[in-house]
């Protein structure tokens, strides 16, 4: 098995890549945008805004082929395809989107951005603006000056991308996870420019509970001595509390089904842990290894800013959920995960019944597995016949 360092909200564990092509891979080069005097929700203008982005297929001469991809929360830009041949593993999507797949590139212009606050800020293949950033009026990391961003600037960011592209409208617009609440933020925002809409293990409204289950990915990173209030740059990084939240997300994001699975060692009665309470468990001196070794690749301050940024959404910032559905006119295809534990699948049900209400052109199908919220990443594969033809429709 292999360490798969990506998953639906955010990511780390071990297993094998489903649906690996064994044909020769999609070559991908990593582009970038930057944009000037961007206004955030908050309030706030950025002199300038940076991020990366790819594309696979091309844009056909009338620029309607485009299918925009949206990352989850520790994702990135990198949907599918590899930077080079011998790069370890493809896109998270990568069973998904290539020539002859369900998202076809002989047909379709598929293109995706990193994110503003990006986790990945030490990732060579990142490029994001946030805390970690150089404030202009100050030559120094914005830090906890930077500010709070929201998924409407995400989507704001894309859509300038998308402009500077001579892109209007959008085929269609995919995401998993975080990437959903992109997805919908462009359908209840933009909704003439949107024609398809597919949302993956995703949410419309963050409840009570999702946003004190977040708060608790954000708790270890505040409580780590090197935090300091975010003014950490050029010291030593909080790396054990970022860690931790590695190990909080992930086993939030996991179903026990797979997560126990993927130890058939385990032994209850761990030999070290019982002579001395200062030796961890086996189980938990891997995990906490493999969590260490994704943080080194994150800044703990852009992960804080996407935890607000998600605790923040509600579709189309409305308030009333039913406020912003009525807005969406793209065809909707709502593919939440039937296991998932951590954006549960009752509440996409309920939207899918509201939509319905509201006479929106919509339908569900859940996705069948036992990685938990991961089976949108993991185990989307079956679903590929049923994307295919709800982007022919």
């Amino acid at each position: 098995m292999r360490i798969i360092l990506l998953i639906g909200l955010l990511f780390l564990f071990s297993s094998t890549v489903f649906g690996a092509d064994k044909a020769e891979p999609l070559l991908v080069e990593k582009q970038h945008f930057s944009t000037e005097n961007f206004t955030t929700v908050s309030g706030t203008t950025l002199p300038q805004v940076d991020i990366g982005w790819e594309s696979y297929g091309e844009l056909n001469e009338a620029k309607d082929n485009v299918i925009l991809i949206t990352h989850y929360f520790s994702g990135t830009s990198h949907a599918a395809g590899k930077y080079s041949a011998d790069d370890a593993a493809a896109g998270y999507w990568d069973a998904l989107i290539g020539s002859g797949k369900a998202i076809d590139t002989n047909k379709y212009f598929v293109i995706s951005s990193d994110t503003l606050v990006n986790a990945n800020w030490h990732d060579e293949n990142v490029i994001t603006t946030g805390p970690a950033s150089t404030n202009p009026k100050t030559g120094k990391p914005y830090g906890l000056d930077f500010p709070v961003v929201t998924i409407t600037d995400f989507v704001n960011v894309q859509k300038r991308l998308l402009e500077s592209l001579g892109i209007t409208k959008l085929h269609a617009v995919m995401g998993a996870s975080m990437g959903s609440f992109q997805a919908l933020e462009w359908a209840t925002r933009y909704p003439d420019k949107v024609e398809r809409l597919i949302h993956v293990i995703g949410a419309a409204k963050m409840d009570a509970w999702t946003v004190a289950a977040l708060e608790k990915w954000a708790l270890p990173i505040r409580l780590d001595k090197n935090w300091q209030q975010g003014n950490y740059y050029g010291k030593e990084r909080p790396l054990d509390g970022l860690a931790a939240t590695m190990l909080n997300i992930t086993q939030d994001a996991m179903h026990p089904i797979i997560y126990n699975a993927s130890f058939p060692d385990f032994n209850v009665l761990d030999e070290g842990a019982l002579k001395d309470i200062r030796i961890l468990p086996k189980l938990s001196q891997t995990l906490a290894q493999r969590a260490m070794a994704r943080a080194k690749a994150q800044d703990a301050n852009h992960v804080l800013y996407l935890v607000r940024a998600s605790q923040l959404f509600t579709a189309g910032m409305e308030q009333d959920l039913s406020t912003a559905l009525k807005k969406v006119s793209a065809k909707t295809l709502l593919l939440p995960a039937t296991n998932d534990l951590l954006l549960r699948p009752e509440n996409m049900r309920t939207v899918y019944e509201s939509m319905k209400s509201l006479g929106k052109d919509v339908q569900l199908s859940e996705i069948e597995g036992g990685w938990g919220h991961l089976d949108g990443i993991f185990s989307i594969l079956p679903k590929a016949q049923l994307i295919s033809e709800f982007l022919e429709e």
